[in-house]
């Protein structure tokens, strides 16, 4: 356990930091109910302010020898400039205007891999190839042609690349520094891309899961040239190309890369594909030889909603569930505050790492509609902060203004602000923490109530662009307007439920409600009805009598 930790802090130390831990979840167009390609995502991290990013381009493109300087995505370091492409796509959080969606997990892996004097982050490669690549296929060539013109600056990560028509799963890590008259020559990186089979569902958290792969398919798997030979050179492997594992070689499972993190991808499998609970063993930590498959086939296709739920899994009915210890305290909390492990009388135990964790910034779930027009067959469903207890509001990929609630420029993690969706979502969270079995029980209701409406208004829009024949310029403006005034509606939702749940669970109460509102106490407008009082779980009550039975015990 302890060795996944040191890794994780190792992570912040040659500079992946601050967003380091994310779950992605991949369904192609052939596993889904209405036939498009899925990407989820949260963007886990203590230090991530939740926002939407924008980036317009210009219609003209850029003239020759216009540069773009890089930060680094996680922590705001400056890397240099590089030269920008003539012409690009506009994108709007992590999908362009050409439905291309790209999301990511780190890894880590093997640490003298990390190149410190790498001139382009994780972060970065993201979101300048979504402005230069139209398809799943460019979008690998640019990462990787960016990644060794520049050299790396992160260490290994995992992305999925999802167009209207591909996913694929692309895993990566640099070659370390290795300085030869005065120039590394081991800039750049080893990689491995692999198409998912349509029909088929895939899934990345913070592992690399690409182990042996075909070295003779290059319809449906890429790979750099020196991927094997590195490892090779670098004493990490002296087998077979056959036999040759990514995974294996270049980031090697621990009890924690199981328990922490391939945990997440086996619930998520597990929801929807049978025979999974023959990994268990895995999942848990246990068995590294009883490994999971890359990718599975669904037992039936997945919905939208189901994909949107399946990112705020606690572990719920499994011997992991976050709700059904004590630690879950006596209203069945699914979260446990950092640091991940601790020890007590000389043996270290660890608290859960669950899909839906208290330090996201903001998550999606993307979607890329071949059979509609690319500014809106591409939507990015998105929220901020825990998915447990936030909303998705659909974003059209067309769109070319940012709703306000959430604008980059509206509050950070040092800066409250009243009209930032990211503060008031999680306000109603740090709430439903206290009371998770009742108040959380209350938020997931209206979460659930506004995206089934929202799932029926996308619905309803898309028929009407589609039937009234009306030019692209106003098919951009109507998908902006729908983009912006839904974000805000849910902001300004959020902002009334605040207040709702404030007055109806204070003070471990539970008001009575009618259909007509809260049920005074009959004779006074402004004086409620004797409240509930829901108490604590059964778990509960029988650690505190174990603990302290003795003393409290009523005596007769």
């Amino acid at each position: 356990m302890r060795k996944f930790f040191l890794a994780a802090g190792l992570l912040a130390t040659i500079g992946v930091g601050t967003a380091a831990a994310c779950t992605n979840f991949i369904i192609t167009k052939g596993a889904s109910t209405d036939g498009s390609a899925m990407v989820s995502y949260a963007a886990d991290s203590h230090q991530l302010y939740g926002a939407l990013y924008k980036y317009d381009a210009p219609r003209k493109g850029y003239r020759p020898g216009t540069m773009m300087p890089v930060y680094e995505w996680d922590t705001g370091r400056y890397l240099g400039d590089i030269p920008q492409a003539a012409h690009t796509y506009s994108t709007v959080g992590n999908m362009n205007d050409r439905q291309l969606i790209i999301a990511e997990t780190t890894y880590g892996g093997r640490p003298e891999l990390a190149d410190p004097d790498g001139g382009i982050d994780y972060g970065s490669l993201i979101y300048i190839t979504l402005q230069r690549a139209a398809t799943a296929r460019e979008a690998i060539a640019t990462i990787v042609e960016l990644a060794n013109t520049y050299g790396y600056a992160s260490s290994g990560e995992s992305f999925s690349i999802v167009d209207k028509e591909e996913a694929w799963i692309f895993e990566m890590i640099g070659k370390g520094s290795k300085i030869v008259e005065g120039r590394n020559v081991n800039k750049g990186i080893v990689w491995v891309a692999r198409r998912i089979p349509d029909g088929y569902i895939c899934a990345h958290a913070n592992q690399a899961r690409i182990t042996q792969f075909p070295l003779d398919d290059p319809e449906n798997c890429l790979y750099a040239p020196d991927v094997i030979s590195f490892a090779r050179e670098m004493g990490y492997y002296d087998g077979s190309d056959e036999d040759f594992s990514f995974s294996d070689v270049y980031a090697p499972l621990e009890f924690g890369t199981m328990r922490g993190c391939e945990a997440r991808v086996w619930s998520f499998f597990r929801t929807f594909a049978p025979g999974m609970d023959a990994y268990l063993d895995y999942a848990m930590g246990y068995n590294p030889e009883n490994r999971m498959p890359l990718w599975v086939k669904p037992s039936k296709k997945i919905s939208p909603k189901e994909v949107f739920d399946a990112m705020r899994d606690h572990f719920e009915g499994t011997p992991m569930d976050m709700t059904a210890d004590i630690g879950a305290g006596g209203s069945a909390c699914p979260y446990r505050w950092r640091p991940m492990e601790w020890e007590w009388e000389g043996e270290t135990y660890v608290n859960e790492r669950a899909t839906a964790t208290q330090q996201t910034g903001f998550w999606f779930v993307a979607q890329a509609r071949s059979y509609l027009p690319d500014a809106i067959g591409g939507v990015l469903w998105f929220g901020v902060d825990d998915a447990a207890t936030s909303a998705l509001t659909p974003i059209y990929c067309g769109t070319t203004e940012v709703p306000p609630c959430f604008s980059e420029e509206n509050g950070s993690l040092l800066e409250y602000s009243d009209t930032a969706a990211f503060w008031i979502f999680n306000r109603v969270a740090q709430f439903a923490y206290l009371r998770y079995n009742v108040i959380g029980k209350a938020v997931r209701e209206n979460v659930d109530a506004w995206e089934n409406e929202m799932l029926l208004k996308v619905q309803e829009f898309d028929e009407k662009v589609m039937h009234s024949n009306m030019s692209h310029n106003r098919m951009i403006r109507e998908a902006t307007r729908f983009s912006v005034e839904n974000a805000q509606r849910l902001f300004d939702r959020w902002k009334t439920l605040d207040r709702y749940l404030m007055v109806k669970y204070i003070d471990g109460n539970v008001k009575v409600e009618n259909a007509d509102g809260f049920v005074t106490n009959g004779y006074s407008d402004k004086i409620p009805e004797t409240p509930e009082w829901p108490g604590y779980t059964d778990e509960w009550k029988e650690a505190v009598v174990r603990d302290h039975g003795d003393v409290l015990r009523v005596v007769e």
